[in-house]
């Protein structure tokens, strides 16, 4: 197993780097592209996908995210590339954040990951987080109370997405939701 790449940034595609080790090129799927300049010298750790009819390269940027990336593939149905898809638009510290929190709402807004993800998600890895089980019904408490208060549904998502209260109580996370909600119609 390749445990890190040190080298440059030979190439940059759709989802991949090309990084330049000793004169050979290691394409590696990435979350965030952006973070990466071409002829940049650089650390990626790695993940070695292996299948029957593949074999390819997930690349970190800090091991914190490689070891958010092992957690999450651990959730029974979630691959490797549908995690590191869905990483590629949040940070280590919100997913675990969202996690400890029990917010269904904000891993469902990640790509590829639909609401029985989400609650399956934190089922299994909040007990890893936090020593407890999770609980994703709170979230789901505070949306039927702020819909019983005439909000809408995609702007209680979009709140809810936002507010990660590790522990938080349903009238905790609701308040919370309630000062957002006030500040966005402004």
């Amino acid at each position: 197993m390749i445990y890190y790449l040190k080298g440059k940034i030979a190439a940059k595609e759709k989802d991949q780097v090309v990084i330049d080790v000793a004169g050979v090129g290691y394409e590696v799927y990435v979350s965030h592209l952006d973070q990466y300049t071409i002829g940049e010298d650089t650390t990626i750790y790695t993940y070695e996908v292996i299948h029957e009819d593949e074999d390819y390269l997930i690349g970190f940027s800090s091991l914190e995210e490689k070891n958010v990336f092992l957690s999450l593939i651990k959730v029974k149905g979630l691959g490797p590339k549908m995690v590191i898809n869905a990483l590629s638009t949040t940070t280590p510290e919100l997913v675990m954040s969202a996690i400890a929190a029990n917010n269904v709402a904000y891993l469902k807004n990640l790509p590829g990951i639909g609401q029985k993800a989400a609650s399956q998600i934190i089922l299994d890895l909040k007990g890893e987080i936090t020593g407890s089980k999770g609980d994703p019904g709170v979230y789901d408490e505070v949306k039927d109370a702020l819909k019983s208060l005439g909000y809408k549904g995609a702007a209680i998502d979009r709140v809810l997405s936002t507010i990660n209260i590790p522990n938080g109580t349903t009238e905790e996370i609701i308040k919370e939701a309630l000062k957002e909600l006030a500040v966005k119609k402004k």
